[in-house]
């Protein structure tokens, strides 16, 4: 096994990552749910979390938008509302520091909440889409949050078929975006994986394509399987707190 930290030996794994990061020349994050849980976003896929009580694939799905939209539209209208008041925590500021100040590359996100954007990222790969916008499906034209959560047509086309800008299950990621990040990973020496379960394909093939140094920053160790170079056993916030005081 390789370094592995967790507990009482948390302080000496974030200083092993100070050191990776300080020898590093590119270095990208890739974030799950687990980074924006402590702004007090529901974790879907945790123990206890949303999605053990709500099976996603029958609500956030291509085929239920398609058959079941008011299902489809009482879901996503509660997703949003819930997230309207959420603001970024420490460790999305922290990230947000370490870009302006040249030390990470690019954040890649499973995450739609936006957050990252909100604290101040500005190379950020939203590989599933950002919550806060919605366009139409038949026509492509954006609209207005407003016109969703009323359930009013495209203004453009007319059609009753306003939705977040998020990927569906059923649906493939942006291409561009997907590459944006791929190739962001296989040209960094470090990749830093941070609050996912790695359960979410495509995404989580995205750790085995870096050709540099991995680590894995996670409250579950979901990442056994990934034989990454350093894993830290945290909250993410937690984490990026005292990576900060090291670098």
């Amino acid at each position: 096994m390789k370094n592995y930290y967790t507990g009482e030996t948390i302080d000496q794994g974030v200083k092993e990552l100070a050191a990776y990061m300080k020898s590093s020349d590119s270095i990208v994050i890739l974030t799950g749910a687990g980074m924006d849980t402590e702004s007090n976003i529901p974790d879907f896929r945790s123990e206890g979390g949303w999605w053990r009580k709500i099976d996603p694939r029958t609500v956030a799905n291509i085929d239920t938008f398609a058959q079941n939209y008011t299902l489809f539209h009482e879901f996503y209208s509660m997703r949003i509302k819930l997230l309207q008041d959420v603001l970024p925590h420490a460790g999305h500021f922290i990230l947000a520091d370490f870009e302006q100040k040249g030390v990470i590359k690019s954040i890649a996100t499973q995450n739609i909440s936006g957050l990252h954007r909100m604290a101040g990222s500005q190379n950020v790969h939203e590989l599933h889409g950002n919550i806060a916008t919605v366009r139409c499906n038949s026509c492509g034209q954006p609209a207005k949050t407003e016109d969703f959560l009323h359930k009013n047509n495209c203004t453009s086309c007319s059609a009753t078929a306003l939705r977040p800008n998020v990927v569906l299950f059923g649906e493939a990621l942006p291409q561009n975006v997907w590459a944006q990040a791929l190739s962001d990973i296989q040209r960094a020496d470090l990749l830093v994986v941070i609050g996912t379960s790695l359960e979410v394909a495509p995404v989580n093939q995205l750790p085995l394509q870096a050709k540099g140094r991995t680590v894995f920053i996670n409250k579950e160790d979901s990442g056994v399987h990934y034989n990454f170079d350093l894993t830290i056993l945290g909250k993410a916030k937690e984490v990026m707190e005292k990576l900060k005081g090291q670098l």
